[in-house]
Parts: C-alpha cells; sequence; structure tokens
C-alpha cells in the first residue's frame, strides 16, 4: 500500500481548516465591527492589515479586503491597498516555495509552471496570471512551486492586481453602509478587459511557442 505524500495530507488538513473558517466566519459580522472603527484611522488600518493576514484562511476574494479600504480612505487608500494585497499574497506563494516537488501531482504542476514562465518571463507570468479572474491563492501557489524569485513575484503580482484593487477601493468608497453585497463584485466589462490584456501578454510568447512546436514538426517530416 502506498504511503500518502506529506505535502497531500498538509494540504488536506489546510483544506479543512479553510472551509470550516469560511462557514464559521461570517463576512458580514466581521465587515459591521471593522466598519465601527472608521472614525480613527489608526485603528481602521490595523484592522484591515489584520483583514488582509487571515483572508486566506476564510477564503475571502481579495478585492472585499480591498472594498473595505476604500470604504475608510478612499481612492488615497490605493497605495496601502496594494500593499496588503501583496502581503496577503505572501503565505500561498511561500507554501509553494517550500514545498517538496518530489513526484506525482506537484511535480507536473510545478514543470508546467516552469515552462510557462521560460516562455513568459517571471514578471508577465505572473502579471498575465493576476489580470486573468483566478482565485489569487492557486496563482500564488503555482508560483512559487514554479520557482519564481521572490521580488519578480511581487512586481508581477503589484502590477496585476493594480486594476482589480484600484476597482475594489472605488467601489468600497462609493457605499454608504459596508456589507457584502454593497462591496460586491465589478462589471462584467471590466474582466473582459483584464482578460483581453492578459491575452495581448500572452500572445508573443505562444506564437513563439507554436512556431517552434511547427518548425519541429517539419523538421522531422
Amino acid at each position: 500500500m502506498s504511503r500518502v505524500p506529506r505535502w497531500a495530507v498538509g494540504a488536506a488538513v489546510v483544506g479543512s481548516v479553510v472551509a470550516l473558517a469560511a462557514v464559521v466566519v461570517s463576512p458580514d459580522a466581521v465587515l459591521a465591527w471593522v466598519a465601527t472603527l472608521r472614525a480613527d484611522p489608526l485603528l481602521f488600518g490595523l484592522a484591515v492589515v489584520a483583514l488582509y493576514t487571515v483572508r486566506p484562511v476564510v477564503a475571502w476574494p481579495l478585492s472585499l479586503c480591498s472594498a473595505v479600504v476604500g470604504y475608510g480612505f478612499g481612492l488615497v487608500g490605493l497605495p496601502f491597498a496594494l500593499a496588503c494585497v501583496c502581503l496577503s499574497c505572501l503565505p500561498a506563494y511561500a507554501l509553494g516555495r517550500t514545498a517538496d516537488n518530489g513526484s506525482g501531482l506537484l511535480d507536473r504542476v510545478g514543470s508546467a509552471g516552469e515552462r510557462f514562465f521560460e516562455r513568459t518571463g517571471g514578471v508577465r507570468g505572473v502579471v498575465a496570471a493576476r489580470l486573468a479572474p483566478l482565485p489569487a491563492e492557486p496563482v500564488s501557489f503555482g508560483a512559487g512551486v514554479s520557482g519564481i524569485g521572490l521580488r519578480a513575484y511581487l512586481v508581477g503580482t503589484l502590477l496585476g492586481e493594480t486594476p482589480w484593487t484600484a476597482a475594489a477601493v472605488l467601489a468600497g468608497g462609493s457605499v454608504s453602509r459596508l456589507a457584502v453585497e454593497g462591496v460586491g463584485g465589478v462589471g462584467m466589462e471590466f474582466v473582459a478587459a483584464a482578460v483581453a490584456v492578459a491575452g495581448l501578454l500572452l500572445a508573443g510568447p505562444a506564437y513563439d511557442h507554436f512556431r517552434e512546436r511547427y518548425q519541429n514538426v517539419s523538421e522531422q517530416s
């Protein structure tokens, strides 16, 4: 009987904790508490940092936390929100960097990621992944498993998350009451534009990849 890899056991434990926290912790209750601190910028800012820190555990989207920044500080809070976004994305990246690929699924994921980033470059690949409407943690973990350096990862995350964060901050600044339904997602037009930009970033590497494959097939035939 084959042994279950340690990373699989760890992932199952973490997934169970996240699922339990997501069910037990009420976003509206937390947002209502944070809203009471709005009159004190220092306490509000500390609460926002704590919110971003625990966000991966409760599986909340980055946009929800960024909307909280907009609610408290308005658009001038965008740099603060971006710094917190980068901080919030670090744990999953660090987990990917320290994971023992070994063999099996994790090794295949890491190999595929390495090939992807070899084509795109670290920063461009992370930017494209962040612009695409993908969950934050899989992107962060994938970048870590693929061996992307910390600097390239942070720069790519900062650039790729800027449009999403700016939209969320603006949405949060426009609501009169901080609640989940009041700071919902962005419009489909924005999503389509972000996906289009991500596609443009990947167009060059994709063209080179398929051209090389076509040349190899032609040489072999």
